[in-house]
């Protein structure tokens, strides 16, 4: 009896420690999460993949938002989209803020919200190291000059006048333009310019500074609350010092920011991020060391490839039905489902895929459908290229002779049964070279969706060729990966053309 009345004991204090640490560890609020956009193929030294993890997001940006979610007890976690995006991915409530580089500016505060700034600097301007005679604004004009797209750098050329301004998604890319003699000069932010272009020997920072640039956090304008909250967490790590060590790190501080925070006193500060970087652009890259590169790329990039042969695959189902239903409804249906059908297929046909996947992502939400990135991304590709495959059927349905369908209802078969069992049939292996062709460009617009915050093998290739500026080697690579993609459909494809193609030299030979 003692025994069984001390087991029962034993039962039930295990039981009350268990509820006990159970509603201890419940009782500890979780960490709220601060969701920030940026586009990680923007470069450094704003937000780009570690060299030495590609898994790893570094950057002056990455540290400043993560000290002010830090200092607000919350934990940051980063939301990829691309730069022109980000402020429209805000209206999708997609990420809480962005923080890329972002400059304030009136138009943009119209729509917008933006913190107190975090980070000011100015225009810089760069030329070939043999280039002379280009120093200020004014010996711009007449010449070729890259900037990037949407930038302060770009309306102060424009306003200038007389300048062949070439503006650039990527920063990288006008860079590599000045250096192939393709632009006479590039101006655009300091800090881009001093990353970009500071480690290459072929080029040269001249001129001084231009302009006035002020980056701020952007957020919507119903966030009041989350505003003020990031104000006073970045007057906190500007008086701590703690801003200052962030930008000293990645050798970014500068006058401006000395006068923005009152602060020019000497720092010792190591510009321990900023060399790091340095060195590595600096080094010479043997075989080895590629291919061990090459071989640390393959998770990221077996990543992007599942989520380009998923959208390949599914946005290709979603065509065929399209395809087929609306076919059906253009061919054999009275009006106005048949005149509903040709606008269809005229009105996809005849506008922009990147519009259409725009105006899914974006502008649906503004009325109350809103639907995932990789939803969006299938049903943007599947309706355009369904408008294609009607097209293809209806050229299939054609190719067979009239008089089969007249014969097949004089026998007692429905339209239906006659085109389930007779023109359908027939009219596939007509469509089946088309429907191929179709998949392999499929495959290739799915890099689309990337601009809609889906990473797919380009986005992937574009994040490791802007990190290491390995453009040939990446690109060879990437390449080769769609082309071992579609290669097994273009083989499914021919077996398939085999098997319901006629061979009419057999039927000859009988």
């Amino acid at each position: 009896m003692f025994e069984f009345d001390k087991n029962i004991f034993k039962q039930l204090l295990v039981i009350t420690l268990i509820i006990i640490l159970s509603s201890s560890l419940s009782a500890q609020p979780r960490k709220k999460i601060l969701r920030y956009g940026a586009d990680a193929t923007s470069g450094a030294p704003y937000v780009f993949q570690d060299p030495k993890n590609m898994k790893h997001l570094i950057g002056f940006e990455v540290d400043i938002i993560n000290e002010i979610a830090k200092d607000l007890g919350w934990k940051a976690r980063h939301v990829q989209n691309e730069w022109d995006g980000l402020i429209p991915g805000l209206d999708r409530n997609d990420y809480d803020v962005a923080i890329n580089g972002i400059e304030i500016t009136e138009d943009r505060m119209e729509a917008v919200n933006f913190s107190i700034p975090y980070y000011m600097t100015y225009e810089q301007l760069v030329v070939r190291r043999d280039q002379e005679g280009i120093g200020t604004l004014s010996d711009l004009v007449g010449k070729a000059v890259g900037t990037l797209d949407g930038s302060l750098a770009e309306r102060i050329l424009k306003a200038k006048g007389g300048i062949d301004v070439r503006p650039y998604d990527e920063e990288s890319n006008s860079y590599k333009d000045l250096e192939y003699g393709r632009l006479d000069a590039v101006l655009i932010d300091e800090p881009v310019a001093k990353y970009y272009a500071g480690w290459n020997p072929s080029l040269k920072l001249t001129g001084q500074p231009i302009g006035e640039v002020t980056y701020g956090i952007v957020l919507k304008k119903s966030d009041t609350l989350l505003l003020a909250q990031i104000n006073k967490s970045i007057n906190r790590i500007k008086k701590s010092g703690k801003l200052r060590e962030i930008l000293e790190s990645w050798n970014m501080w500068n006058f401006m920011m000395a006068g923005y925070i009152d602060d020019h006193k000497e720092s010792n500060i190591p510009h321990t991020y900023f060399n790091e970087y340095m060195e590595s652009q600096g080094k010479k890259t043997t075989f080895m060391v590629l291919l061990k590169r090459y071989i640390g790329f393959m998770p990221m990039i077996g990543e992007g490839t599942l989520v380009t042969i998923g959208i390949s695959i599914l946005a290709m189902l979603v065509a065929v039905t399209v395809g087929l239903f609306v076919v059906l409804l253009r061919v054999y249906s009275p009006q106005p489902f048949s005149g509903l059908a040709v606008m269809f297929i005229e009105g996809i046909r005849g506008t922009p895929l990147l519009i259409q996947l725009y105006f899914i992502f974006y502008a649906l939400p503004s009325v109350g459908v809103k639907i995932s990135p990789f939803v969006a991304g299938v049903i943007g590709l599947g309706l355009n290229y369904g408008a294609y495959e009607a097209e293809n059927y209806r050229a299939g349905i054609f190719s067979v002779q009239r008089g089969q369908m007249e014969a097949a209802i004089s026998l007692g078969m429905t339209r239906n049964q006659a085109l389930r069992h007779i023109i359908l049939p027939q009219a596939i292996r007509f469509v089946i070279p088309p429907m191929t062709n179709d998949f392999i460009s499929l495959l290739k617009d799915s890099s689309l969706v990337s601009v809609i915050t889906m990473v797919e093998l380009t986005k992937v290739y574009q994040q490791i060729s802007n990190t290491y500026f390995d453009f040939i080697g990446t690109g060879l690579l990437i390449a080769g990966i769609y082309l071992l993609i579609g290669l097994p459909f273009v083989k499914l494809a021919k077996l398939a053309e085999r098997k319901f193609t006629v061979d009419k030299r057999k039927i000859i030979k009988r």
